[in-house]
């Protein structure tokens, strides 16, 4: 019994010792791992550009603002669809929707070490849109990869639970909407 309390005792003052170490580690600061670049601006335009013109219409200026490989993630982990797929899906969409709002507030953010070492902007707010008479509202958020002026990657999270209690049935919204 003596023995397994002297190793109790000195396991305590082991995990004492490197604690103070443990801790004195620093956190990386946003500075460190975040900086502003010099298309910040640009890069900021393309993304708003390209909600505008999907609130429109204009699916012309949607794909002049998404790169050859443009790809979109989410809602949900198994969600993804490229250029064309996601046209397509706004097509349907405008079949069904009216009076598409958004209103939204930008972050800009350029990742630096690692492996996202990119330009994103952030995108929060909320899309609203009429369906049969039904109005809509969705808090969305979205994180768009901007490479040369043209959005390549997309990653968007929204609820598909507020779909269903505001509509009833998602059946009618693709799966690429807002």
């Amino acid at each position: 019994m003596k023995s397994i309390l002297q190793i109790g005792v000195f396991a305590v003052l082991v995990i004492a010792a490197f604690t103070p170490a443990l801790q004195a580690q620093t956190q990386p600061q946003q500075k460190d791992l975040v900086a502003e670049s010099p298309s910040t601006d640009a890069d900021i335009k393309v993304v708003i550009d390209y909600f505008n013109a999907l609130l429109v219409g204009n699916l012309a200026t949607v794909k002049s603002l998404m790169a050859e490989n443009y790809m979109s993630y989410g809602p949900n982990t198994a969600d993804s669809s490229n250029a064309k797929e996601e046209l397509l899906a706004w097509a349907e969409n405008y079949k069904i929707q009216t009076n598409r709002k958004i209103e939204f507030i930008s972050l800009y953010f350029k990742e630096e070490p690692g492996d996202f070492l990119a330009n994103w902007v952030n995108l929060s707010g909320i899309y609203s849109c009429d369906i049969d008479g039904v109005n809509i509202a969705i808090p969305l958020q979205i994180t768009s990869l901007v490479e040369n002026g043209k959005i390549t990657k997309q990653l968007i999270n929204f609820d598909n639970l507020e779909l269903v209690q505001d509509s009833g049935s998602m059946a009618k919204m693709s799966k690429n909407s807002p």
